[in-house]
C-alpha cells in the first residue's frame, strides 16, 4: 500500500488537499468568529497583515480559500495544528471526515517534502499511478527507451502495441454496449469509497456462544476488513495502485462491474489512473467459471480475453514482452464473489512458470500472490463477505459506499425525466416523495441496481394501465434515455392529482416489506411486457390501479413463463449458477424475460474461444426472490429439503466458510412470502404455475412450515449478534407479531457488538421490539458504528426498557441527536452512555432530553469527559425524574467539587438514597422510589460514601458543615483518607451534630495511639454512639456505630468498645479510661492483640466493678502468662457475675471473659473455665485447680488440646475429689497415650461422683460428675493402642469400680489375645448393657472367642461379630436379669471349615440360642452341610440363617437336598434369594442316616421353600426323592421362579405323595398361560391344600375353571397381579362366594370387570371369617374404580367382624369413601393393620378417620401415606394414638402436615411406647425438631424416616441428642434434606454411643463430597450415596 494512503503514515498536507473541497463547504457554514480565529493561525506575512477589518460573506470565502491554500503548503506541524483546531471549533463535521482529520492531525510528524503524487489530480487529465507509473503512449512517452533498443526487439514491441490497440477497441465497444441506456452518467470522481483495514493473516470464525451464555451475546468482530477508516473518491482511491494488489468491495448491484468497465474505457481514452502504455486486461470471474481445464497464462489471455492478430509469433512476442515487463500490465479481476473456486494464499517458494497449465483458481492465486508477473497491477472486485479471502494478499482495500438521499433523488429525477422541461415533473416528484418516505424502498435504493428496481415499481404503482407511452427499457431493466427532442412521460390526464399536487396513492398500497416490493416488481415487469405488446396471442386486459402487493390478474396471464423462469432461478441457486446460456432457457421464456426486463444479456467466450450470448438476472436478489416463489408455490422443494436448508446467515465470514455467489436473501423472501398478506398472491401464482392439488391449503401449510422453522430460531438462545439481526429482518418480513414477541421473549436483551448498523437494521429491530408488548427489551450497542440517521429510526421502538451505547467515541453530536429522540421512548427505564467521549456540552444535551423521560430509573454516564460542569448539569434534573433509581458518573475527569454538588442536592432532593464516590473512579447516586416529604421517614435513610479522599483540617470543616446540613443518614463512610490528629479531632467535634442513625466508617484514616484516645471520646455518655471499633493494624479499620432511634437517653444505651491491634501498653489504659469517662452502658470490651501483659490484665480486673453492665471482655494475644491465668481463676471465683473464662494458647489465641447479667446467687450460676492449646505443668494444674476449689457455682473445667507434662494427671486426680462443684472435666485431644488414659480411668475408683468416662485421642474426651453417687457408669476408651498389660490394668480398675452400663473398647488394636483376656474376665465385671470390641484387628479366632461368651457368660444375650467387613463389628449384648433367648450374628468373616466346626459347637452348647445368622462368610456347600450335621439334635427352636451369594438356582436345590439328607430334625428349610433359613425341631436320637431311603418316615420336615432364587423347573428333579420322604410336609413354597412345564410336571408327580400338604405357593415371576393350567390340575389332585398362592399368573378359562373347584376348601388365597379373561374373571368372582372358610385373601392389582363386580361384592359379604384382606390398587375397565364402585366395595366389607389386616391402597376413595369406612371401623374390634395410602383423604376426613380408629384398640400398623392429611389430622393423632398402645408402625409420608401438625404429632409419639417404625417422608414441613425429640420416649423404635423434608441441622442435632436413648434403633433416613456438615458431625458424635445403629442415609444434603468422604471414613454407617 502506498504511503500516501496508508492509514498509519498519511501525509497531513496530502489529506488536507484531498478534503479541501468538502472542508471549504463546512467552514463556510461556521460563525464568522470561528473563521477569523482560524484565519489568525497563519503567520503575519500570510494572515495578520491581510486580516479583513469587517468580514462579510464574500470576504469570509476569500479567507477560507487563503487558509486552505496556505496550509496545503505549510509544514506538517502547522497543518496538524490547523486541522486539530478545525475539529475542535467547527460544528457539523461528518463522522468519517472528523475521524480521518483527527487521526492524521493527532500524530507529531516533522516537516518533509511531499511524496510523489500528492497533488489533487483529476482522473480526466492526468495519469497518476505512483512511483511505478508509466508514461502516456501519446503525450509522455520518450522516444529514447524504444528507439535505442536493439532492432531484434522491435517486432516484439510492435506486436505488444498492436495488442494494446486491440484491447483499447475491445474495451471501448464494451463500454458503448453497457452505456447505451444508462439513466445516470458514471463519473469516478463522484463515486465514494471507504478505506478498510486489511489485517493480513487473520481468520476469525463466526463464534456462537454456548447455552451458558444467556441472551444474544455477540463475540468480537473479525479484524479483517472490519473497520471503515476514511472516505474518499474512487478516483483518489485508485491513485498509487501501480504494482500493487488492490481490492474494491461492494454490495451486489453497487456497480463494481460497470465501474471496472468505466476504468477500462478511461484507459482506452488515455485517461484514468492506468497509463495507456499498460496492457489493460479485464477478466470476469463468472467467465472464468466456464474454464474447467488447466490453462497457462497465455491461454487465459489469448483464448478467453482477446485473441491477437499475427498468429503464434504474435502470441510469443506478446507473452515474452509481458513476462519481461510485468509492471506494464494491469489485471482487473471482476466479481470474485461469483467465482466457484476459492483463492488461497500461497507461500513464497519461488516464481511459477506462467507457461505451465494449471487450474484457473491456482493461476489467479499465483497472480495475486506475485508468483506470476510480479510487479503487475492487480485490481480485484468482490462483495464484502468474500474480501476475507483477499486479506493476506491485498495491499489496499476499499469499500464502495451506498448512495445517500441526494444520489437517490438525482437518480429518481433522471429516471422519471424530472429535469426534462418537456416531461411531466409531477410523476417524478411523487415517486421521489414516496421512495424517500418508505424505509424499505429507501434502504434498497442505496444500491444502484436496486434503486432502478424501486423506480420501476414506483412507476408501476403510480401509473394506471393505459396505452400511453412508457419509458422503454433495455434488457437490464434500465430506463432508456431519450434522444434529444424526444418526450419522456405521459399525458397529464393519466395521473390524477391529490391534495397539494401529490399522488393520491394510499399508504396501504406502498409495499410494507422488501418481499412485497419484489412482488410489486414482478407485477411491474410483467406489466411492462404487456404494455410492449408481448405475447401477442394473450388477451389484453385493462389494468386497474396497482395494489400494494401486485396485479394478480396480470401475473396469472404469464403463469407458465413465470413458473419456468422461477424454476430456472431455483436450479441456479442449487447449482450456484447465475449465468445461463440459451440452451438452459426455453425460447419463449427467454423472449419473455428479455421483454419484461428480468434478464440482462452478456457476452462470454466458450472453451473454444467463441463469443456467445449469455443471460443473468438483472440482480441476484431477483433470482433469489423467484426461487423463493418456487418454494412457496410448488412442491418442487420438499418439506424435508426446506427444513434442511433453512438457516440464518451471519455477516461475519472466515476463510473456512463455504463460498456462495448469492446474497443469502432467499430465506428472507421465503419468510416474507410466509406472511398472511401474501397468501392470496401465492395461491393465484400457484394456480398459474399449475401447482399442487388443494392449492390454498397447501400454500397455507407451506407458510405454516416456514413460520414454524422461524419460530425455532426465535426460541434459540445461541445466536450471534449478526444472526440476531438477520432473524429480526426475517421476522419483519413475515409481519408476524407473535414471532416478534418470541424473539424478545427468548432474549430480552438484544446485545450487539462491533457491528456496522444501517437504518434498515434498526428498523428491523424496531419491528421486533414494538411487538414485545409488556416485555421490557434492552438494546445494548457495544462499539457499534451508526450514523445519526439511525437514531431517527431507533425512536420508533416503543417497548425499550434499557438503551445502552458504549465503547465507542460517539461524541457530543451523537449525544445531542440522542437527546432529541429520548422522549420518544415511552417505556425507557435505563440509559447507558459510557466510554462515548461526551463532554459537558453533551451532558447538557442529554439532561435536556432526559427531563422528558419520566419513567427513567437508571442513568450511566461513566467513562466520559463531563468534568464538574457536566455533573452539575445531570444533578439539576434529579428532582425532575421521580422514578430515578441510580445515576453513575464515575471516571469523568471530575474533582471533589462535583461530589460536593451532589451532596448539596440531598436537602432539596429527598429521594436521594446514596451518594457513593471512590476517588473519582466511581461516582454513583442512588434514589429511593418514594420522594414524598411526608413519607420519607418510612423509607431507609440515605447513605454517603466518600472513599479515598484526602482532606486537610479546613476541608474537613467544610465537609463536616455540609454533612451537618444533610437530612438523616444511615451510614457515612469516609474511609481511605490519611488524616492527622487535628483533622480527626475536627471530625469528632462535628459527629454529635451529624444526623447518622447507623454507622460512620473511617477506615485507613488514622494510625496512632493518640488517634485511639481521640476517637474513644465518642463512646462517652455525652454522645449517641453505641459502638466504637478501632484496629490500627493493616488494614486499619475504624467504625462508629449508632443505635438508631431507640428513644433511650445516651446513658441507657448498651455500648461496645473494640480497640484490637492498637499497640496499647498498660500505661495507655489510664488515658483510655479517662477518655471513655464513666460509660455506664459499656457491655462489650475488646482489647485483643495489644501489649497489656499481666500488669495490664491486673488493671483491667481492678476496674471490672466500674462497669456494671459488662457482658464480655476479649483480652486475647496480650502476652499473658500462667500468672495471669491464676489471676483469672481467682477472679472467676470472686466475681459472681463472671461466668466464663476461655484461654487458648496461654492467652495468645484467645482470652475471653464472659459475664452473667442475671442478679442471681453464685450457686445458681453455671461457670466454665477453659484452657486449650496450652502446655500445662503439674504445678500449673495444681495451682489453678486449688483456686477453682473455692468456686461455689456449678463448674465445667476444660483442658482440651493441651499437653500434660509428667505427673500432671496424677496431680489432677488428686485435686478432683476436692472440687465438689465440678460437673464436667473436658480433656479432648489432650489424652493421647494409653498410659495417660488408664491413669485417668482410675477416677472411677477414686471419685464416687463420676457418671461417665469417655476418652479418645481422636475425638472428644471428658469425664462427667454428679453431686450424688452414680449407680451406673459409662466407660468408653477408644482409638488407643492397648497391649496385654494395659488390658489387665484396665480389668483391674473396672473390677474395683462401680457397675458399668456399657464398656466401649473399640479401635484399640487389642487383637485376639487382648480380646481373649477381656472376654474371659466378663463374668467378673458388672456390665448391664453392652461391650463394644469393634475394629480391634480380630481374626476368625478372636471372633470365636467373642462368640463363646454366649456359653461362658450367663448375662450375655447376643453377639454380633465381623472380622473382615468395613464395619468390623464386635458387640456383646447383656440382659439385665440373665437367661432368655440369645442370638449370634457372624458376618463377613471369611470362615474356614475349622471355624464352622467351632461355631457348631458353640451353637450346640448354648441351649438358649434362638437365632444364628451367618452372612457373607465365604462358606462352601460342604461346610454348611457339615455344620448342619454337627448340630446337636437336642437343639430346640433355633433358627439358622446362612446367606452366601452362590446360594441360588441349582446350588440352592442341591444345598437343600444335602441338608435334609444330613439332619432329621430340620423342621423348616427355606431359600429366599441367596439366603438359607432353617429351623430345628428336637427328635429322638438316631444313628447317622446317610441317604438310606428306609428311614424316610423319620423326617421331621414340615416346610420347604425355594423362593425367588432363579430356580428353573428342571432343577427340581433332584428334590423329588427327598420331598417324597417328608410325609409331614405341610407347606411348599416355590414362588417367584421360572418353573415352566418341567416345574408343573414335578408338582404333578409329588403332590399325590404329600398327604399332609396344606399350603402351596407357586407365584409366577413371568406368567405363562399354558403352565398355570398344569399347576391348577396339580392343585386339584392334592385334596388337603388350604392355602394357595398363584400370584402373577395369567389364567385361561380352563385353568380358571379348574382353580375354582378348590375355592370352597381354601383358608388363604393369593391372586395378586393375576390376569384372566372376562369370562374367567366372572367365574372367579362367583367362586369366591363359595369361600366361606377363607381367612386370608389377596387381590392386589387385579383388573375387575364390570360383570364380576357384583359377584365380588356378594362374595365379600359372605366371607365372614376373613381376617386378612388385601385389595390394593384394583382397577376397573375405566381405570381407577369410580366413586360408586368404591362405595359399593366398602359396603360389602360391613360384615367382616373378625378382620385383623386390611389394605385398600390406591382406591382414591376420597371423603365419601372415608365417611363410609369410618362407619365400619367400630365393628372391626380385632383390627391390627390398616393401610389406606393414595386415597385422596382430606385433612377433615383424616380427622374423622382417626377418631373412628380409637375403637380399634389392637391396632399395630397404620399406613396413611400419599394423601392430603394436614394439621387437623395430626391434632387428632395427638388425641387418639396414645390410646392405641399396641401401635408399632406409623407411616404418614407424602402428606401436607404443617408446623402445628408437627408439634401435635410429637405429642402423640411421646406416648407410643411400642413404636418400632415411623415414616415421615415428605410430610410438608421442615420443622420436625419436636418429632425428633419425642423419639426419646420410644425405646423400641428401630426405623425412622424423615427424608425429603428440607430439614436443617437443628433436626440432625436433635436426633443426635435422642440417639443414646434409642438403643434398638438400626436405621435413620435423612436423605434430601438441608443437613450441612455441622449436623452430620453431630450425628457422627452420637454414633459412638449407638452400636446397634446400622445406617444413617444422608444422600442429597448440603454436605460437600470431600466432607462426605471424611465423615464416612470416620464412621461407615453414614451413607451419602443414592442407594
Amino acid at each position: 500500500m502506498d504511503e500516501e494512503v496508508k492509514p498509519d503514515d498519511e501525509n497531513v498536507n496530502y489529506v488536507l488537499a484531498q478534503e479541501s473541497k468538502e472542508l471549504f463547504h463546512i467552514l463556510a457554514k461556521q460563525p464568522p468568529s470561528v473563521i477569523m480565529q482560524l484565519y489568525r493561525m497563519m503567520p503575519g506575512t500570510a494572515g495578520g497583515q491581510n486580516q479583513p477589518s469587517s468580514p462579510g460573506p464574500p470576504v469570509l470565502k476569500d479567507c477560507i480559500e487563503a487558509m486552505l491554500e496556505y496550509f496545503k503548503m505549510a509544514s506538517a506541524a502547522e497543518c496538524c495544528s490547523f486541522l486539530q483546531s478545525v475539529c475542535l471549533m467547527c460544528e457539523n463535521i461528518p463522522m468519517h471526515l472528523d475521524s480521518r482529520l483527527m487521526s492524521v492531525a493527532g500524530r507529531v510528524i516533522t516537516d518533509r517534502a511531499p511524496p510523489p503524487g500528492t497533488e489533487a489530480v483529476s482522473l480526466r487529465n492526468t495519469d497518476v499511478c505512483g512511483e511505478n507509473s508509466g508514461p502516456d503512449v501519446t503525450d509522455h512517452v520518450p522516444s529514447s527507451p524504444l528507439s535505442d533498443q536493439h532492432p531484434v526487439k522491435r517486432p516484439r514491441l510492435d506486436h505488444w502495441e498492436q495488442y494494446i490497440t486491440a484491447a483499447t477497441s475491445l474495451l471501448q465497444r464494451r463500454w458503448k454496449r453497457l452505456t447505451e441506456r444508462l439513466v445516470k452518467e458514471v463519473q469516478l470522481e463522484n463515486v465514494w469509497v471507504s478505506l478498510r483495514t486489511a489485517n493480513r493473516g487473520r481468520d476469525r470464525p463466526d463464534q456462537t456462544p454456548g447455552s451458558a451464555d444467556r441472551g444474544s451475546r455477540t463475540p468480537e468482530p473479525d479484524g479483517d476488513f472490519g473497520c471503515l477508516e476514511s472516505r474518499l473518491t474512487l478516483e483518489t482511491f485508485l491513485q498509487g495502485c501501480a504494482g500493487k494488489v488492490t481490492a474494491l468491495v461492494g454490495q451486489a448491484g453497487s456497480g463494481k462491474t460497470l465501474l471496472m468497465s468505466c476504468l477500462g474505457q478511461q484507459w482506452a481514452n488515455g485517461l484514468g489512473p492506468v497509463p495507456s502504455s499498460y496492457l489493460f486486461v479485464l477478466l470476469e470471474f463468472r467467465q472464468l467459471n466456464l474454464l474447467s481445464r488447466p490453462l497457462s497464462l497465455s491461454e487465459l489471455l489469448f483464448q478467453h480475453y482477446l485473441p491477437p492478430k499475427g498468429g503464434d509469433n504474435a502470441k510469443r512476442a506478446i507473452v515474452d514482452y509481458l513476462l519481461s515487463n510485468p509492471e506494464q500490465s494491469c489485471w482487473v479481476l471482476d466479481g470474485y464473489d461469483e467465482f466457484h473456486g476459492k483463492l488461497s494464499r500461497q507461500e513464497m517458494t519461488g516464481p511459477l512458470d506462467p507457461k505451465t497449465p494449471m487450474p484457473v483458481a491456482e493461476l489467479i492465486s499465483a497472480l495475486l500472490n506475485r508468483r506470476i508477473l510480479p510487479g503487475s497491477t492487480v485490481l480485484v472486485t468482490c462483495r464484502p463477505r468474500d474480501a476475507v479471502d483477499l486479506g493476506g494478499v491485498s495491499d489496499k482495500v476499499g469499500q464502495l459506499l451506498g448512495w445517500d438521499q441526494y444520489d437517490i433523488k438525482e437518480y429518481v429525477d433522471n429516471f422519471f425525466g424530472v429535469k426534462d422541461p418537456s416531461a411531466h415533473r409531477d410523476l417524478g416528484a411523487w415517486a421521489a416523495d414516496l421512495l424517500l418516505s418508505s424505509r424499505h424502498l429507501l434502504a434498497m435504493s442505496s444500491i444502484p441496481a436496486l434503486c432502478n428496481i424501486c423506480c420501476i415499481c414506483l412507476e408501476h404503482l403510480l401509473v394506471e394501465g393505459t396505452d400511453a407511452e412508457r419509458p422503454k427499457t433495455d434488457g437490464g431493466g434500465r430506463a432508456q434515455r431519450q434522444e434529444p427532442g424526444g418526450e419522456r412521460g405521459r399525458p397529464e390526464s393519466v395521473v390524477t392529482k391529490g391534495e397539494n399536487g401529490r399522488a393520491p396513492l394510499a399508504s396501504t398500497q406502498v409495499p410494507t416489506t422488501i418481499t412485497q416490493v419484489y412482488l410489486t416488481m414482478l407485477g411491474a415487469f410483467v406489466s411492462r411486457d404487456s404494455s410492449q405488446g408481448g405475447s401477442g396471442a394473450r388477451p389484453q386486459a385493462s389494468i386497474p390501479p396497482q395494489s400494494s402487493v401486485t396485479t394478480l390478474d396480470t401475473l396469472s396471464q404469464y403463469g407458465s413463463e413465470l413458473c419456468e423462469l422461477s424454476r430456472l432461478a431455483w436450479r441456479g441457486l442449487e447449482e450456484s449458477k447465475i449465468l445461463f446460456v440459451e440452451e438452459d432457457i426455453p425460447p419463449d421464456v427467454l423472449k419473455f424475460s428479455l421483454r419484461a426486463g428480468f434478464f440482462s444479456q452478456v457476452e462470454v467466450r466458450r472453451l473454444d474461444g467463441a463469443v456467445v450470448n449469455a443471460y443473468c438476472f438483472i440482480h441476484l436478489t431477483v433470482q433469489e426472490f423467484l426461487a423463493a416463489l418456487i418454494i412457496m408455490t410448488t412442491n418442487d422443494v420438499s418439506d424435508a429439503h426446506l427444513k434442511k436448508r433453512f438457516s440464518l446467515k451471519t455477516r461475519w465470514t472466515t476463510r473456512t466458510d463455504q463460498k456462495t455467489v448469492f446474497t443469502d436473501s432467499l430465506y428472507l423472501y421465503v419468510c416474507g412470502l410466509a406472511s398472511s398478506h401474501c397468501t392470496s398472491a401465492l395461491v393465484q401464482l400457484s394456480k398459474a404455475f399449475g401447482g399442487v392439488k388443494g392449492i390454498k391449503s397447501w400454500v397455507q401449510q407451506r407458510q405454516a412450515l416456514v413460520l414454524k422453522l422461524l419460530k425455532t430460531l426465535c426460541n434459540s438462545n445461541n445466536l450471534t449478534g449478526p444472526k440476531i439481526l438477520q432473524l429480526c429482518h426475517s421476522v419483519q418480513e413475515s409481519q408476524d407479531q407473535q414471532l416478534a414477541r418470541q424473539v424478545v421473549g427468548a432474549r430480552p436483551t438484544l446485545e450487539l457488538r462491533n457491528i456496522w448498523l444501517s437504518p434498515s437494521d434498526i428498523d428491523a429491530l424496531a419491528f421486533v421490539v414494538n411487538s414485545a408488548g409488556d416485555i421490557g427489551v434492552t438494546l445494548d450497542f457495544g462499539a457499534c458504528s451508526m450514523e445519526l440517521d439511525c437514531l431517527d429510526v431507533l425512536s420508533r421502538c416503543q417497548h425499550v426498557h434499557c438503551l445502552s451505547f458504549h465503547s465507542r467515541k460517539y461524541g457530543d453530536k451523537f449525544a445531542e441527536k440522542l437527546s432529541s429522540v429520548l422522549p420518544e421512548f415511552p417505556t425507557l427505564r435505563k440509559l447507558e452512555f459510557c466510554g462515548a467521549s461526551v463532554t459537558a456540552t453533551g451532558a447538557a444535551s442529554l439532561a435536556s432530553g432526559l427531563e422528558n423521560c419520566p419513567n427513567i430509573t437508571e442513568i450511566n454516564l461513566t467513562d466520559n469527559n463531563l468534568k464538574d460542569e457536566g455533573v452539575q448539569h445531570i444533578a439539576e434534573i434529579f428532582n425532575k425524574l421521580p422514578r430515578l433509581v441510580s445515576v453513575k458518573l464515575g471516571r469523568n475527569n471530575t474533582s471533589l467539587n462535583a461530589v460536593d454538588s451532589l451532596i448539596e442536592k440531598m436537602p432539596s432532593c429527598l429521594n436521594i438514597q446514596d451518594v457513593h464516590a471512590d476517588g473519582m473512579k466511581e461516582v454513583t447516586v442512588t434514589f429511593s422510589q418514594n420522594s414524598d416529604v411526608k413519607s420519607h421517614k418510612l423509607k431507609p435513610k440515605p447513605t454517603i460514601s466518600l472513599l479515598n479522599q484526602n482532606w486537610c483540617k479546613s476541608e474537613m470543616q467544610k465537609l463536616a458543615k455540609t454533612l451537618a446540613r444533610c437530612p438523616a443518614l444511615s451510614v457515612l463512610d469516609l474511609s481511605g483518607g490519611q488524616w492527622d490528629e487535628d483533622t480527626l479531632r475536627t471530625l469528632t467535634q462535628f459527629v454529635p451534630k451529624f444526623n447518622v442513625s447507623e454507622q460512620i466508617t473511617v477506615n485507613n484514616s488514622c494510625s496512632s495511639v493518640e488517634s485511639v484516645v481521640v476517637l474513644t471520646t465518642l463512646l462517652s455518655d455525652r454522645t449517641p454512639a453505641s459502638e466504637l471499633h478501632i484496629r490500627l493494624q493493616s488494614p486499619v479499620q475504624v467504625s462508629i456505630v449508632f443505635p438508631g432511634e431507640t428513644g433511650k437517653p445516651a446513658t441507657e444505651i448498651p455500648k461496645k468498645l473494640s480497640l484490637s491491634c492498637c499497640k496499647l501498653l498498660p500505661a495507655d489504659m489510664e488515658r483510655v479510661w479517662k477518655s471513655l469517662g464513666t460509660s455506664s452502658g459499656l457491655t462489650v470490651l475488646d482489647l485483643s492483640s495489644n501489649c497489656l501483659g499481666n500488669k495490664g490484665l491486673k488493671k483491667l480486673l481492678e476496674v471490672l466493678t466500674h462497669f456494671r453492665n459488662l457482658q464480655e471482655i476479649n483480652a486475647s494475644n496480650n502476652n499473658i502468662n500462667m500468672e495471669g491465668v491464676v489471676m483469672l481463676a481467682s477472679a472467676l471465683c470472686s466475681h459472681n457475675n463472671l461466668t466464663q473464662i476461655h484461654i487458648s494458647n496461654g492467652g495468645k489465641d484467645e482470652l475471653i471473659l464472659r459475664f452473667s447479667s442475671e442478679k442471681s446467687t453464685s450457686e445458681k450460676v453455671q461457670k466454665t473455665f477453659r484452657i486449650n492449646n496450652s502446655s500445662l505443668l503439674p504445678s500449673d494444674i495444681t495451682t489453678v485447680c486449688r483456686r477453682l476449689v473455692k468456686c461455689r457455682s456449678q463448674l465445667e473445667l476444660e483442658l482440651s488440646h493441651s499437653s500434660f507434662k509428667d505427673k500432671t494427671i496424677e496431680n489432677l486426680l488428686t485435686v478432683l475429689p476436692k472440687m465438689l462443684s465440678l460437673q464436667k472435666l473436658d480433656v479432648s485431644h489432650s489424652i493421647t497415650s494409653a498410659t495417660d488414659a488408664l491413669t485417668l480411668v482410675r477416677c472411677l475408683t477414686d471419685n464416687k461422683q463420676v457418671t461417665s468416662v469417655e476418652l479418645s485421642p481422636q475425638s472428644e474426651s471428658f469425664i462427667t460428675f454428679d453431686e450424688v453417687k452414680a449407680e451406673q457408669v459409662s466407660c468408653r476408651l477408644t482409638h488407643f493402642c492397648l497391649n496385654g498389660d494395659d488390658v489387665e490394668r484396665l480389668i483391674e480398675i473396672l473390677q474395683r469400680g462401680p457397675r458399668l452400663s456399657d464398656l466401649d473398647l473399640s479401635s484399640n488394636h487389642l487383637g485376639d489375645e487382648g480380646v481373649k483376656r477381656l472376654v474371659d474376665s466378663l463374668p467378673r465385671l458388672k456390665i448391664s448393657s453392652y461391650v463394644n470390641l469393634s475394629d480391634n484387628r480380630l481374626t476368625q479366632q478372636g471372633l470365636l472367642s467373642v462368640a463363646s461368651t454366649l456359653c461362658t457368660c450367663a448375662n450375655v444375650c447376643g453377639v454380633e461379630a465381623s472380622s473382615l467387613g468395613e464395619e468390623k463389628r464386635s458387640l456383646i449384648w447383656f440382659s439385665q436379669n440373665g437367661g432368655g433367648e440369645k442370638t449370634l450374628s457372624v458376618r463377613e468373616s471369611s470362615l474356614q471349615p475349622e471355624h464352622v466346626v467351632r461355631l457348631a459347637e458353640i451353637t450346640s452348647s448354648c441351649h438358649t440360642l434362638a437365632k444364628l445368622e451367618l452372612k457373607n462368610n465365604l462358606l462352601q456347600s460342604e461346610w454348611i452341610e457339615n455344620f448342619v450335621k454337627l448340630l446337636n439334635s437336642t437343639r430346640r427352636g433355633c433358627t439358622i440363617s446362612i446367606e452366601e451369594s452362590w446360594i441360588t438356582a441349582e446350588e440352592a436345590v442341591h444345598l437343600v437336598h444335602r441338608c435334609l439328607s444330613h439332619s432329621s430334625n430340620i423342621q423348616t428349610i427355606r431359600v429366599h434369594q441367596t439366603t438359607l433359613n432353617l429351623s430345628l425341631k428336637p427328635t429322638e436320637p438316631t444313628s447317622a442316616r446317610g441317604d438310606n431311603p428306609d428311614l424316610a418316615q423319620s423326617m421331621a420336615t414340615e416346610k420347604i421353600g425355594l423362593v425367588d432364587c432363579a430356580l428353573d423347573g428342571y432343577h427340581l428333579a433332584s428334590l423329588r426323592s427327598i420331598i417324597q420322604s417328608c410325609p409331614s410336609l405341610t407347606e411348599l413354597d416355590l414362588s417367584n421362579n421360572n418353573l415352566g412345564e418341567e416345574g408343573a410336571e414335578f408338582l404333578c408327580s409329588i403332590l399325590p405323595s404329600l398327604p399332609n400338604l396344606t399350603s402351596l405357593s407357586i407365584g409366577a415371576k413371568e406368567p405363562v398361560a399354558a403352565v398355570v393350567e398344569s399347576f391348577t390340575q396339580a392343585c386339584v389332585q392334592s385334596a388337603n391344600i388350604q392355602d394357595l398362592n398363584l400370584s402373577g399368573h395369567k389364567f385361561g378359562d380352563a385353568a380358571t375353571q379348574s382353580l375354582t373347584t378348590l375355592f370352597p376348601r381354601l383358608r388363604s388365597l393369593n391372586l395378586s397381579h393375576c390376569v384372566w379373561t372376562r369370562t374367567g374373571g366372572l367365574q372367579l368372582a362367583q367362586a369366591l362366594g363359595r369361600c366361606v372358610s377363607l381367612e386370608d385373601l389377596c387381590l392386589d392389582c387385579v383388573h375387575l370387570h364390570e360383570e364380576g363386580r357384583p359377584c365380588l361384592l356378594e362374595a365379600l359379604r359372605n366371607m365372614t371369617s376373613i381376617r386378612r384382606l388385601k385389595l390394593n390398587k384394583i382397577t376397573t375397565e375405566m381405570g381407577q374404580p369410580g366413586q360408586s364402585s368404591v362405595l359399593d366395595l366398602l359396603a360389602a366389607l360391613e360384615g367382616l367382624g373378625h378382620i385383623e389386616e386390611i389394605e385398600l391402597d390406591g382406591w382414591r376413595m376420597a371423603d365419601a369413601g372415608v365417611e363410609q369406612l369410618t362407619g365400619l371401623l367400630p365393628v372391626w374390634k380385632e383390627l391390627k393393620k390398616i393401610s389406606l395410602s393414595k386415597n385422596l383423604i382430606s385433612d377433615h376426613s383424616g380427622e374423622k378417620l382417626l377418631i373412628a380408629l380409637k375403637s380399634c384398640s389392637r391396632l399395630e400398623e397404620l399406613h396413611l401415606s400419599s394423601n392430603l392429611l394436614g394439621d387437623l389430622t395430626a391434632a387428632s393423632m395427638a388425641l387418639v394414638l396414645p390410646s392405641l398402645t399396641r401401635l408399632s408402625v406409623l407411616d404418614i409420608s407424602d402428606n401436607r402436615i404443617g408446623d402445628s401438625g408437627s408439634r401435635s404429632l410429637s405429642r402423640a409419639i411421646m406416648y407410643m411406647k411400642n413404636l418400632k417404625k415411623i415414616h415421615l417422608t415428605s410430610v410438608g414441613t421442615s420443622e420436625l425438631c419436636a418429632v425428633a425429640a419425642s423419639l426419646a420416649h420410644c425405646p423400641l423404635v428401630n426405623d425412622v424416616s424423615l427424608s425429603w423434608n428440607n430439614c436443617g441441622d437443628e433436626v440432625a442435632q436433635e436426633l443426635s441428642r435422642v440417639l443414646p436413648f434409642c438403643l434398638k434403633l438400626t436405621r435413620i433416613d435423612l436423605e434430601c434434606n438441608s443437613v450441612s456438615v455441622l449436623g452430620a458431625e453431630a450425628l457422627v458424635r452420637a454414633l459412638r454411643s449407638c452400636p446397634a445403629l446400622q445406617l444413617i442415609r444422608l444422600w442429597k444434603n448440603k454436605v460437600s463430597q470431600s466432607d462426605a468422604l471424611r465423615l464416612m471414613s470416620s464412621d461407615r454407617r453414614l451413607n451419602f450415596a443414592s442407594t
